[in-house]
């Protein structure tokens, strides 16, 4: 955390009573000084007086104001923040004093960054429970594993099986930190780049020779993606169709409305209804025996994310099966 130098600062009440009481006695030195030169009277006229008075009392209430509409309402972004730190959601309210139109966009931006501020600690924790918890299988079924294979009268065909279940839970845990280094890779800066599906056809096809993919609509439509984060974000896509045991695969490029969209399809079995409001929550799979993560729309969504994009599951329609509508800025 960046600390700020301790050294003695005035408060800022302090500041302003100050140069308030400064131009009342620059003021009144002004009025003195006239007095001091001129020879007619000796004695300050009541309507000199009755001068000094008025400022005076001016100076006060402008000092009131400013303590009420400035001074005050930044006390109570001070114990705002305080308040925020200590106390997290249940203490971001609105203070009783905003102050002046500047202090008030200061208030509301700053409850807006305290609501992202705890909405990101949420999701941390609640996505460091899920991690632990991944991790947690496959290592007690490794030390399960390893533990049996002490009984030396274990058969060669047992031992072998224990084995691969070792080698096994091994895979998934490698596969597991891959698919976390790519998620905070996604969540991070992006580089800037486009891109358009026509250019991304030949990498794609490579990745599943099984699969027939086709392009309707607008291939060369420019999409406001680098052609590494496209080609992630689309291989991702069509690696899970090739995984649920699709053969036919299509991207659909597009201007609908005032966004480029991507809908890929696919023939497979589709997203059953249970599990239609899941299939983008952290570490959700169907396909966990098979080695499956459930990291991979994760990654997907953060990709497009950071490019102003989103990525949305489509209602099933006849004939086909998942389908995923990708919607970036035109």
């Amino acid at each position: 955390m960046v600390e700020i130098r301790r050294k003695w600062r005035p408060r800022l009440g302090l500041v302003v009573l100050g140069v308030l009481l400064a131009v009342l006695v620059v003021d009144t030195a002004i009025v003195l000084g006239f007095r001091l030169f001129d020879q007619a009277g000796a004695h300050m006229g009541w309507v000199e007086l009755g001068a000094l008075a008025l400022a005076t009392v001016l100076t006060l209430t402008i000092g009131l104001v400013l303590g009420r509409t400035l001074t005050g309402p930044i006390e109570d972004l001070v114990k705002l923040a305080q308040a925020i730190g200590n106390g997290g959601r249940a203490a971001i309210v609105a203070p009783p004093r905003q102050g002046t139109e500047e202090v008030a966009r200061l208030t509301e931006s700053l409850m807006a960054l305290a609501t992202r501020l705890v909405d990101r600690n949420d999701y941390l924790a609640g996505f460091a429970a899920h991690v632990s918890h991944e991790l947690k299988s496959p290592l007690t079924a490794i030390r399960g594993a390893a533990e049996l294979l002490r009984d030396n009268q274990m058969s060669p065909v047992e031992r072998q099986r224990f084995l691969d279940q070792i080698i096994s839970e091994s895979g998934r845990l490698a596969r597991l930190l891959d698919r976390l280094r790519e998620l905070a890779r996604a969540e991070g800066a992006q580089p800037v780049g486009t891109t358009s599906l026509a250019g991304l056809l030949p990498a794609l096809r490579s990745r599943s020779a099984r699969l027939d993919l086709h392009v309707t609509g607008g291939a060369d439509l420019v999409m406001p993606l680098a052609e590494e984060t496209a080609t992630i974000v689309f291989g991702y896509l069509i690696d899970n169709s090739a995984e649920h045991g699709a053969r036919r695969v299509t991207l659909d490029v597009a201007i609908r409305g005032d966004a480029l969209s991507a809908i890929v399809a696919d023939d497979g079995p589709g997203v059953s209804a249970g599990n239609r409001d899941r299939v983008f929550e952290p570490f959700f799979t169907t396909r966990r025996e098979g080695g499956g993560t459930g990291l991979g729309l994760g990654i997907v969504r953060a990709l497009l994310g950071a490019s102003g994009g989103t990525i949305t599951l489509l209602p099933d329609a006849p004939g086909q099966g998942a389908r995923f509508e990708i919607r970036l800025p035109a």
